[in-house]
């Protein structure tokens, strides 16, 4: 948790014309005299995901000691600003604590903000006293949130510090490098095959089969526009993606198509670079918990606008992954890739990384 060094900083206000989900309206003003945690989130951002359990455990923990957490919902993309989204998000993950819209990003500016998560924690007299951005530093920002509860009411009889709640959160723990986020759509986007690159216009792609790390390479009918990569209505064939990656697992943000809300993707891995074999279907040893093996396939149902978690592989290495779908007007919007695992998997993973 960084301690604000600029000298003393009020928070600023909340705007009066944003809409709140739940626990509001309030105001900075009217919790004075008790410490605040600002906690800026998307529901379909993956560290944002990964905190959600630290931030809920905190409002269980000193609510009733003092402590007010509000999350600032600032979405990532365009379906993210429909309330109902964000509504079954804070439901299927059991959020009781305050929760604003921020859809025009009024919030996130006046905090300057720049990230999903980040965290910034106000004392008593509403002053800015520290922040943190990403994951991590849970036992730091807790620290930080008993200080301020000290100040507060100093009678208060604070807890000891909770205890990781995932192994990879644990001292020793190791993150593996990974391929960074990757955006499908043309504004941030990397596709690998651009010859034929057609923005906002229904084309089809031909892969060549080199696949460099850090792209995406189309192949068959898509449209890309610029947040994601679609299935278009009317599409011939099969419409697939290819993605060669590093990590251990595997993230996917994606809308199913407006007609039947139902979309079915099929996920095909290649080994590890330089076997030469051919992609086969996803092995359910190294399926994401959105995955169902269904007649040997590996099958992700997309049935809301949300992140889907496609691979958990048993290895860190270089896969190849491919998609491949005939649901039209599915869209695809960004992967994310991550490799954290627990001191004991580490040095097996090490081993395996230097044969």
């Amino acid at each position: 948790m960084t301690q604000e060094e600029q000298g003393p900083v009020h928070a600023p206000e909340f705007p009066p014309n944003v809409t709140w989900l739940q626990g509001g309206p309030t105001t900075m003003a009217s919790l004075r005299g008790r410490p605040v945690l600002i906690d800026f989130w998307d529901y379909t951002c993956v560290n944002c995901l990964r905190t959600m359990p630290y931030v809920k455990e905190w409002h269980c923990r000193y609510a009733d000691l003092g402590l007010a957490i509000i999350g600032v919902h600032a979405p990532e993309f365009s379906f993210a600003h429909h309330i109902d989204n964000v509504r079954r998000a804070v439901t299927e993950k059991g959020l009781t604590y305050p929760i604003v819209l921020d859809n025009d990003y009024a919030i996130w500016q006046a905090y300057a903000n720049r990230y999903w998560p980040a965290k910034y924690l106000i004392d008593r007299e509403g002053y800015l006293r520290a922040y943190h951005f990403g994951e991590g530093g849970y036992g730091e920002t807790e620290s930080a949130i008993q200080t301020l509860l000290r100040e507060a009411f100093p009678e208060a009889l604070l807890p000891a510090l909770m205890e990781p709640i995932r192994d990879e959160d644990k001292p020793g723990a190791v993150c593996y490098r990974v391929t960074p986020e990757l955006y499908l759509g043309y504004r941030q986007g990397r596709i690998g095959n651009t010859a034929n690159i057609a923005p906002d216009t229904v084309a089809t792609y031909t892969d060549l089969g080199k696949h460099a790390e850090g792209f995406f390479f189309l192949e068959g009918d898509w449209l890309l526009t610029a947040e994601a990569a679609a299935r278009p209505v009317g599409a011939q064939g099969e419409s697939r993606l290819h993605l060669r990656y590093m990590a251990k697992d595997v993230n996917l943000v994606m809308m199913p198509p407006l007609v039947d809300r139902q979309g079915r993707i099929e996920l095909l891995q290649g080994p590890s670079t330089g076997s030469g074999q051919a992609a086969q279907p996803l092995a359910a040893e190294d399926a994401g918990e959105d995955v169902s093996i269904e007649d040997g396939k590996a099958i992700v149902r997309v049935d809301a606008a949300r992140m889907y978690r496609l691979v958990s592989n048993r290895e860190i290495d270089t896969h190849e992954l491919t998609l491949v779908t005939r649901s039209d007007g599915i869209m695809l919007y960004a992967f994310t890739f991550t490799s954290c695992v627990a001191t004991e998997l580490a040095a097996e993973v090490d081993k395996l990384l230097h044969l």
